[in-house]
């Protein structure tokens, strides 16, 4: 993992391999094709020679010569794009490509956008699809799939245009949220007065009846605080118990459902993630390879309780946890972020939240589209 979509200059990548997109079955092909014999130098055209044809939708592999990286691949793809067929051999390309990458020990693999005719968008939705469904199977590599230049893709894109929608009916330059928690700083501290907000809830609350003497310290010497003078934890009155009672709330499920709270607002943004988890039922792999990120910086969060991410990263792990729009903001408040609709970024995660699409590289294609940052990646 992961895959990352980027507009770049394919010859001049670092990687362990990249893909070149051939036309026909003795390994010729386009602008890009051409590009990247031309940057390899003659050593590249001559091993082709050598290698024989090669079947559409099928790949081969060579050294790399002059280029920066190690491997070409050569995939030969579908005469045209449209249709079942044309699809099929597509996806095969891609797919050829990978397998053989992996057969290498490619770590880091580059592909072209192989577009066979007119609708880019939907070129770009199959070659997601392809690479994503395969990297959730192998977690040891890395492909960044490459647009040149000010290649269109809109164009063929299902989601492009019900996105912007969206954010035209939401954008709001005025949204004072981003001012208010500024990616750079940390969340305010968080208390126990959002919980007991209600004069009510306040009424049915004095520290004078907890459970221990060791909690009665601690709430006296403010380790728990409410927005009142005092400083003091809130606890349930006795008489006002039997009210909760009649609400279906009994007296020791309220104090537990209270401790419970005030353990959660003192959590880490590792230590909620690793709740999170275990409370989806999830496994660690399961919810990197779900959120777009590499294993390395899972590792780190996990292993630093005071590990302060990226929000790109936040909101990548709210996604493979398929979280509501409520705990994502939550999560994000942990880290010292918010959603706000002064940014197309947020709005357009925000969309595919609201509509429980929780697919981060559908999310990820679109944000591309829209020119914005992608998420885990």
């Amino acid at each position: 993992m992961p895959l990352v979509i980027e507009r770049n200059d394919i010859t001049k990548m670092t990687v362990d391999a990249i893909v070149s997109a051939a036309k026909n079955t003795r390994l010729g092909g386009g602008d890009v094709a051409r590009a990247i014999r031309k940057a390899a130098g003659s050593g590249l055209l001559a091993e082709c020679r050598t290698v024989g044809r090669c079947a559409r939708g099928r790949a081969k592999i060579t050294q790399a010569y002059d280029l920066p990286c190690k491997y070409v691949i050569h995939t030969v793809v579908p005469l045209w794009m449209g249709g079942s067929a044309g699809e099929r051999i597509l996806r095969s390309c891609y797919r050829e490509s990978l397998a053989l990458a992996k057969t290498y020990g490619c770590q880091t693999v580059a592909f072209p956008l192989i577009c066979t005719g007119r609708s880019n968008g939907r070129a770009l939705r199959v070659a997601v699809d392809t690479i994503s469904g395969f990297l959730l199977e192998n977690d040891d590599m890395t492909v960044r799939l490459v647009v040149y230049g000010d290649t269109s893709l809109e164009e063929g894109s299902e989601l492009f245009a019900d996105v912007a929608e969206y954010i035209d009916d939401n954008y709001d330059v005025s949204d004072q949220t981003a001012r208010r928690h500024p990616p750079e700083m940390s969340s305010p501290v968080r208390d126990t007065s959002a919980f007991l907000a209600s004069e009510e809830m306040r009424e049915g609350y004095s520290c004078g009846d907890l459970d221990s003497k060791q909690e009665y310290d601690r709430c006296s010497a403010g380790a728990f605080v409410d927005d009142e003078p005092t400083g003091k934890l809130l606890s349930p009155k006795p008489m006002e118990k039997a009210r909760y009672a009649a609400m279906g709330v009994i007296p020791s499920d309220l104090d537990d459902a209270l401790k419970k709270m005030l353990m959660q607002m003192d959590e880490s943004f590792t230590q909620m993630l690793l709740r999170k988890i275990d409370e989806k039922g999830m496994t660690d792999v399961e919810c990197y390879k779900k959120a777009n990120i590499d294993r390395k910086l899972f590792s780190k969060i996990r292993s630093d309780i005071h590990y302060k991410p990226r929000k790109s990263t936040v909101l990548a792990l709210a996604i493979a946890l398929e979280l509501p729009l409520s705990e994502t903001r939550e999560m994000l408040a942990k880290a010292g972020f918010a959603l706000s609709h002064s940014y197309k970024f947020d709005i357009i995660v925000e969309y595919f939240i609201q509509r429980g699409n929780y697919n981060i590289f559908e999310i990820n294609e679109v944000l591309f589209l829209f020119d914005q940052s992608l998420l885990g990646a």
